[in-house]
């Protein structure tokens, strides 16, 4: 598979510490991210802009700076950690739904978002739709928001992305954690 990459080590490292407000977690790096060492790197991914837009964060950021989400109660990473590329190149044992629940549960941010349907589907074991699931990890919440990669376009709907951003502003009283 031309699109795909194994690697010895994480395609790409998690961005994750405790008293984050947010972990977006999306299928696997893609070819362009694995390529650049940057989460949503590729170019036409959305995520940077819809994070600004939505003012998850103050400032433009850049791929490059992917880091810096930290800063801003965001955290990052993936479902599949090991391997890079398309999803469709993706095999299910990729896929690794107690690593991350593991990471949830030590780091226990305020909500757990996923960037796509599928990276949600596989981890919660049954379709989704988007916005806020029933199921959560301990106290933290989890979203299924519409994937930003540029393959995705034909389903993008910034709704839930600002629904997220929104129930994060909300005071913890008002949001039910």
């Amino acid at each position: 598979m031309a699109d795909r990459w194994v690697h010895l080590a994480d395609a790409l490292p998690d961005v994750l510490q405790s008293g984050l407000d947010v972990v977006f977690c999306g299928s696997a790096a893609g070819m362009r991210s694995a390529q650049a060492e940057a989460y949503y790197a590729g170019p036409g991914n959305r995520f940077w802009h819809v994070l600004h837009a939505s003012g998850l964060v103050p400032v433009a950021l850049d791929p490059s700076a992917y880091a810096q989400v930290i800063h801003y109660g965001i955290g990052l990473t993936d479902l599949a950690k090991r391997v890079s590329g398309a999803d469709a190149a993706l095999r299910p044992s990729d896929y690794d739904a107690s690593l991350l629940r593991a990471k949830i549960e030590r780091w226990a941010p305020r909500a757990l978002a996923f960037n796509g349907k599928r990276p949600a589907s596989l981890f919660l074991g049954k379709p989704v739709e988007y916005g806020l699931q029933s199921e959560t990890i301990a106290e933290t919440r989890i979203f299924t928001l519409p994937s930003t990669s540029g393959a995705a376009r034909g389903f993008w709907d910034d709704k839930p992305w600002w629904d997220l951003a929104e129930w994060i502003r909300m005071p913890a009283k008002s949001r039910g954690s």
